[in-house]
């Protein structure tokens, strides 16, 4: 088995140089396995366990976590523990297979979704075919970008998460713990989960009544993949979603209804007069539409802040298509070719207008192509400039959405098929906008690694087309067991989504409790605060938010137990973001093997026969959730034995 010499990346894959003079760390002079069976079938397991977990995460919470790097650290590992190979190029491309799983989790749970909210039902051959027509535009579409913004914008643009991963990479080469700091995470997520919500030795949410406040609620979902998107994104997201969650629970909702209470007769939208409800009723009724309004306002505010970044990208991007490479092709420079490019724009036109589930009409087929070719030109730069995980999809989404439903009143299509139709178009071009961010950012590392695009591009394709049949299934399984659109399942972007669409094809839309929340989002925007946490906390029950400020907080303690070393505190932090990825995946993955249980009618709750009193119990609840965030943060500040 061949493997590099080399034990860091170089400053020049930093920049200084220009990209044609990048020396990539397997130098291309040197013969290195990459595609092999080994790392396709790994890639694409890691692929579908990555889009299992980000679909049930993002339908309970809203949000996804980073599948590349855990993939890189899982498929490092697998790889030469399991199989005795130590080639950084098959590692590369199973990261980049394993990236795919978040990003079609991404692109099919914020739209796809809403049609079994408003009753059309989905199937599985529905989202397959639907990320597959986007996921081949979101692939091939960055091949005429990528020698522009990989190559020769090398330094300029410095694609964080892209760079990130290739150190994770070069590190994992080496040797380190970062795969059993991974595989611990997803056994100890996995483990808690079954207890809890399997067995059912406690309850999965704690929360107290403030009676004597309007019956207003403060709770915690005590959850392990809540509490490891806390410790990922930290203190400063988790914070300002968490306070969205205290204007929405501690000022709203008391105000609702402290004004509600002598009122005999319902209020529009609700249905039972206020003096009925609790703060839950309250916040379905009400709030999530002040929430809905922050939400797509938030959303449109980030996408017309980012117009001038979008206008020159977009032109720039245009500008360096045609680049070619003289002589001989070197291994990292090797593209699929600009036919394939043309084919797949053809096919993502063709599906989108013919193909049934879809049956997007010409209207449909022209749009589809247009908003993905244009916004995936943007989500592949803006990777570049601020990382997939701060990608404005949503708000790329929303403007299709509404231009999309707009263009198909105007031309008749209305009613019940104007608006699955203008959702399944909205679907194709969400997965397409998805998948080109994480395609470029894995084509960023491949670039720095040295391997090669054309193969990782053909590699993510198929992985992204087989994930999307587990995505899909997950969809369909939460929606069985506990129905998408619950509070267990809150599936908040497709539930905004619905908002949207039945909004403009109905205008009956509360419309001024949108604006509340759109008042919401502006005044944010003035006052410089990021908008979409707190529109999302305001949008999502309290419960959600609170356990991941709690994770957010731990690593806060975790950064201030090493604040006089830096090398401690990155390498704790690290640490901790590993063991929080696996919480995340363990979790989601033992919480699909739950749903299961619970669609064949299967009771292995049997916590409640043998501790009754703890398995009612809120505080035992919250005893054992602040007991596992004491086990991530002493795991993370233990000493670090080899490099992560």
């Amino acid at each position: 088995m061949s493997t590099t010499i080399n034990k860091k990346l170089s400053s020049s894959a930093y920049g200084g140089i220009k990209g044609d003079e990048y020396i990539p760390f397997v130098p291309t002079s040197e013969v290195m396995p990459e595609t092999t069976g080994y790392s396709f079938a790994i890639g694409i397991l890691f692929a579908c366990m990555f889009a299992a977990a980000n679909t049930y995460l993002g339908l309970k919470v809203g949000m996804t976590i980073s599948a590349g790097i855990p993939g890189a650290i899982l498929g490092i590992g697998l790889l030469k523990g399991a199989f005795k190979r130590n080639s950084i190029l098959e590692a590369n491309f199973v990261a980049s297979l394993s990236a795919m799983g978040e990003s079609i989790a991404g692109g099919i749970i914020f739209v796809l979704p809403a049609l079994i909210l408003l009753g059309f039902g989905l199937s599985i051959i529905q989202v397959a075919i639907v990320t597959v027509v986007g996921g081949i535009m979101g692939v091939f579409f960055i091949t005429p970008l990528r020698r522009f913004l990989i190559v020769e914008e090398h330094g300029e643009l410095v694609f964080p998460e892209a760079m990130a991963a290739a150190e994770v990479l070069v590190a994992g080469s080496a040797g380190g713990s970062g795969f059993k700091t991974v595989v611990t995470g997803i056994g100890a997520g996995g483990i808690y989960k079954f207890i809890s919500g399997g067995l059912g030795f406690w309850p999965e949410t704690a929360s107290y009544t403030f009676t004597r406040y309007q019956g207003t609620q403060i709770g915690v979902d005590a959850l392990a993949s809540l509490l490891g998107v806390g410790f990922i994104i930290g203190t400063k997201s988790s914070a300002l979603m968490f306070g969205g969650g205290v204007i929405a629970w501690f000022a709203m909702i008391p105000m609702i209804s402290f004004v509600g209470a002598g009122l005999a007769a319902p209020i529009f939208p609700g249905t039972i007069p206020i003096s009925q409800m609790t703060a839950s009723n309250i916040w379905s009724n009400y709030i999530r539409y002040i929430g809905t309004g922050a939400v797509a306002t938030g959303g449109i505010i980030s996408l017309v802040t980012s117009l001038p970044a979008i206008v020159s990208s977009f032109k720039q991007s245009l500008a360096g298509i045609g680049g070619k490479n003289g002589g001989k092709v070197e291994r990292m420079n090797l593209e699929a070719p600009l036919l394939w490019v043309v084919g797949a724009a053809a096919f993502g036109f063709l599906a989108t207008w013919l193909i049934p589930v879809i049956g997007g009409g010409l209207l449909g087929g022209v749009s589809a192509l247009i908003f993905s070719f244009f916004f995936a030109v943007v989500s592949a730069r803006m990777v570049g400039i601020i990382g997939a995980s701060s990608n404005p999809v949503s708000g790329m989404t929303i403007a299709t959405l509404l231009v999309v439903t707009s263009l198909l009143k105007i031309t008749g299509v209305v009613g019940d098929e104007g608006i699955k139709t203008a959702l399944l178009i909205a679907g194709v071009v969400c997965v397409a906008i998805a998948v080109a961010g994480g395609t470029a950012q894995s084509l960023k590392t491949t670039f720095i690694i040295g391997g090669t695009p054309k193969k990782v591009q053909i590699g993510m394709f198929i992985a992204l087309s087989v994930a999307s049949v587990v995505a899909g299934g997950v969809v369909l399984l939460l929606d069985k067991a506990y129905g998408i659109g619950t509070a267990l399942v809150a599936a908040p972007q497709a539930s905004l989504m619905k908002l949207i669409v039945e909004g403009i094809m109905t205008a009956q839309l509360p419309w001024t409790l949108v604006l509340v929340g759109a008042a919401i989002a502006i005044f944010c925007a003035l006052a410089s605060i990021p908008i979409l946490p707190v529109a999302l906390g305001i949008y999502l029950p309290i419960s959600l938010s609170s356990p991941v400020l709690i994770g957010g907080i731990i690593r806060k303690i975790v950064e201030a137990q090493f604040k006089d070393n830096e090398e401690r505190k990155a390498g704790s932090v690290e640490r901790g973001i590993l063991l929080a990825s696996g919480l995340v995946a363990g979790d989601a993955l033992i919480g699909i093997l739950i749903a299961a249980f619970a669609v064949l009618e299967v009771n292995i709750g049997i916590g409640a026969g043998l501790f009754p009193a703890l398995a009612k119990s809120s505080l035992f609840s919250f005893i054992m959730f602040m007991a596992l965030g004491t086990w991530v943060y002493i795991f993370a500040i233990k000493k670090n034995k080899g490099v992560e």
